[in-house]
């Protein structure tokens, strides 16, 4: 063990008696001939903030799929407040609460505000019972400003469409879009990818106030230094497999890129 870093798969750091919110045990998933996930253990807890890191090809994305549903483990188990759970579908992982804000974001640009955060569930209300219901856009827009207040999220107008909307607010929508919902879990994969200074500050702000809020986030990046600004506990993934995890708070830089370039596991074979 180095400074806040556990190199093996049977000994992670949890906080004493707290039950995860979200656990993976085991988990196994191959392509074919290629195993992609090898016996992957994996938590997240309420208010905290985990990051996923690796290099390309690690298996982090096929890890977060299958808590997102969008892949079936062949092997392992998944657990929601200690009871397993079963995911067959990304339909299920929503009904659970798990909500996944993907690189691509999946707005409809041509939509404002307050259609792409109803898109699909819209609120309607009766005009005549039993025969005629219209859309009721007085009340999603005003729940889309209370939960645009939750999180401080600053835009022009609900009622700007997303097209006009800088890279930031449109990362920022996206998860508001989930957090309407009242997830349990947010996973967000690239949150900060391709966007300026500012718009990523913006985003980092509101990872903030999602664990402010009791959730439990999970961020896959490649920029350690958005990882290191937000996380609690970051997790490292290599060929497949968890190899280490470490506390942010007194875990370095370079014990990071180690485990992520093999490095660090490699000394410690070394040494033993």
């Amino acid at each position: 063990m180095t400074n806040g870093v556990v190199l093996t798969e049977t000994n992670q750091p949890t906080p004493q008696g707290r039950v995860p919110r979200l656990q993976l045990q085991g988990i196994n998933k191959y392509f074919g001939g290629v195993h992609a996930l090898k016996h992957v253990d994996f938590e997240v807890f309420d208010g905290e903030v985990v990051g996923l890191v690796g290099d390309n090809g690690a298996g982090k994305s096929t890890l977060i799929k299958t808590m997102s549903g969008a892949y079936i483990p062949d092997e392992g188990g998944i657990y929601l407040d200690g009871e397993r759970v079963t995911i067959q579908s990304p339909q299920d992982s929503t009904r659970l609460g798990i909500e996944t804000v993907y690189q691509d974001l999946a707005l409809c640009d041509n939509l404002d505000v307050v259609g792409n955060l109803w898109l699909g569930r819209e609120a309607h209300k009766t005009l005549i019972p039993g025969v005629l219901k219209v859309l009721d856009e007085t009340e999603m827009e005003r729940q889309t400003l209370d939960v645009l207040k939750t999180l401080d999220v600053k835009i022009p107008s609900v009622r700007s469409p997303v097209a006009t909307l800088s890279g930031g607010q449109r990362q920022c929508i996206a998860v508001a879009k989930t957090i309407l919902r009242k997830p349990k879990v947010v996973l967000l994969d690239e949150p900060t990818a391709a966007l300026g200074v500012a718009q990523t500050r913006q985003v980092l702000n509101l990872i903030h106030r999602l664990k402010d809020q009791g959730l439990a986030v999970v961020v896959i990046s490649h920029n350690l230094h958005d990882v290191f600004e937000v996380t609690d506990r970051i997790i490292v993934m290599r060929l497949g497999q968890r190899i280490a995890t470490f506390d942010t708070a007194t875990a370095s830089r370079e014990e990071v890129v180690g485990a992520i370039t093999g490095a660090t596991v490699a000394s410690a074979q070394d040494i033993a």
